[in-house]
């Protein structure tokens, strides 16, 4: 397994957490069940630990991809930053996670706000990551990126199949 093959394992999982996170902290706000709570705090804070993965891998993917045919460096580069951002919002996702988790097994007064500043947390990190994970396709699926055009193999613009020999199309 290559540096960018390796990278292409482990940045996904920065992405997910949070989705999976907000679904388990909202079961737990309406439900009032300070467990959900505390699961969706360590879910945040493994999607934290996943984000050092995909940064600390990130580099030896773009050294893995930056002379293949097609890969532009500006498309690196924007991915680089979007992913700096992004990771930089996981970890204080995980840092707030990580007091929540801590004021909720304290029973501390503040502790009752905390999902709803966790979630807000998390939907702006969720925000960050469709970014990053946008930018990062966009370096090798060239269909994603902005102004992108998808042939369709041998059909014409109105779906008809195109004949190489000129003849016309005929149905039965």
């Amino acid at each position: 397994m290559n540096n960018a093959h390796l990278h292409l394992v482990v940045n996904h999982l920065p992405i997910i957490f949070p989705f999976v996170g907000i679904i388990i902290l909202l079961i737990g706000v309406f439900t009032k069940s300070e467990v959900s709570k505390r699961n969706a705090y360590l879910i945040f804070m493994l999607g934290a630990i996943a984000s050092i993965a995909a940064m600390a891998t990130g580099e030896g993917a773009e050294e893995g991809v930056e002379n293949i045919s097609g890969v532009s460096e500006s498309l690196i580069k924007t991915h680089e930053e979007a992913a700096e951002l992004f990771a930089g919002f996981s970890y204080l996702l995980g840092g707030i996670s990580l007091i929540g988790l801590l004021s909720s097994f304290k029973n501390f007064t503040f502790s009752k706000f905390f999902p709803f500043i966790t979630l807000i947390v998390a939907v702006t990190a969720i925000y960050f990551a469709q970014k990053a994970g946008n930018t990062g396709g966009e370096i090798r699926h060239t269909e994603i990126r902005n102004g992108a055009t998808v042939q369709n193999g041998d059909h014409d613009e109105n779906g008809g199949e195109n004949n190489q020999k000129g003849e016309e199309n005929h149905e039965d």
